[in-house]
Order: structure tokens, then C-alpha cells, then sequence
């Protein structure tokens, strides 16, 4: 199986766990890698709700910050209910993937553009496995209703308006994307 496949499995799998009539009013892909090695990145999928924005509320600077900045979501939004990439299948699949696009190297070798090449290719394989949540109707049957999927990585902010905006219906993400530089 690809790995962008097994994301797209996985997501929608950990989607269906979610609590039904919680107020979930995001889902959160959090991009990440062991040990900032992008050889080895994962995915924590989680939510956050209308209450968790509630209480932060009281200490965020703003309405958009308390709902939508990772600082402030719950430990479901930001360490995720479930990590994918990491698990045996996941990291087998992406070891073979990067190997055959040339993209994989040792530790001994120089990583030249491979580096950003694996983080851009794994980028792509988040925003498609949250156009699937999207395309599959999997978020209305499980939440009831379409709610955005907000993509970031904590180490790079700058793309988390990029790759939410690639990744989600335009008037979903529209209140995210008010903030957006």
C-alpha cells in the first residue's frame, strides 16, 4: 500500500472514533517528524471543540487565537487522539516510498535538497489525506456536518495557512484564513 493511502486509511479511521455531539468544530492534522528527522514524520490527528475554545477564550488575546491557534488548542488538537507515520506499516511504507523517489539517505550521507523534498512530499500526503476526509463525505457522516481540517506544522508556521487552505472547501477555512500574512 502507498503511504499516502495508508494516511488516507488511517485518517479516516481515528475520524470515525471521534465522539459524536461534542461540538468538534476542527479536525487537527499536526506534521511532525522523530527528532526533526524528515525521514521519519508523522501525523497526529485529532479535534478540538467549541468548549476547549471556550475556555481559552479566557487567556487567548482574541477570539481568532482561542479557536484557531495551535497554542491554545487541547491536548486532542495538538498531540492528536492517534499518530500515523510511525506505526510499523506507515513507516515501512514511507522508508520504500522515499527510496523509490529517491528521496531516502543514511545518516552517514549528505541529505542535499532530499530534506525539503521529503518534507514537501510529506506535506502533499496531509493536505490529500484531509481533501479525502473531505471528498469521501467521511466528516458529515461521523460529525454530522463539514468542519475544516487545520494542517501545521509547529516548526514551520508559515505554512499552516498554505497547506489548511489547500486542504479544505474555500468557505470552510474562511474565519482561518482571516489571519492568514
Amino acid at each position: 500500500m502507498a503511504f499516502r493511502e495508508h494516511v488516507e486509511r488511517v485518517a479516516g479511521e481515528v475520524v470515525g472514533g471521534f465522539p459524536a455531539d461534542s461540538g468538534i468544530y476542527a479536525v487537527t492534522f499536526r506534521m511532525d517528524s522523530v527528532e526533526q528527522d524528515p525521514r521519519f514524520p508523522y501525523l497526529a490527528i485529532g479535534y478540538t471543540t467549541e468548549a476547549d475554545a471556550a475556555v481559552s477564550s479566557q487567556q487567548a488575546s482574541d477570539a481568532w487565537e482561542a479557536r484557531w491557534s495551535y497554542a491554545f488548542f487541547p491536548e486532542t488538537g495538538l498531540e492528536g487522539v492517534r499518530v500515523v507515520g510511525r506505526d510499523p506499516d506507515g513507516a515501512q511504507s514511507h522508508r520504500r516510498e522515499a527510496e523509490s523517489r529517491g528521496l531516502w539517505y543514511e545518516d552517514d550521507d549528505e541529505p542535499d535538497d532530499r530534506d525539503e523534498g521529503l518534507v514537501e512530499w510529506f506535506y502533499a500526503v496531509c493536505v490529500a489525506a484531509a481533501r479525502h476526509l473531505h471528498d469521501s463525505g467521511r466528516l458529515v457522516e461521523v460529525l454530522g456536518q463539514p468542519v475544516p481540517v487545520i494542517l501545521y506544522d509547529m516548526f514551520d508556521p508559515d505554512a499552516m495557512f498554505e497547506l489548511t487552505a489547500q486542504a479544505n472547501p474555500a468557505e470552510l477555512v474562511a474565519e482561518f484564513m482571516a489571519e492568514a500574512p
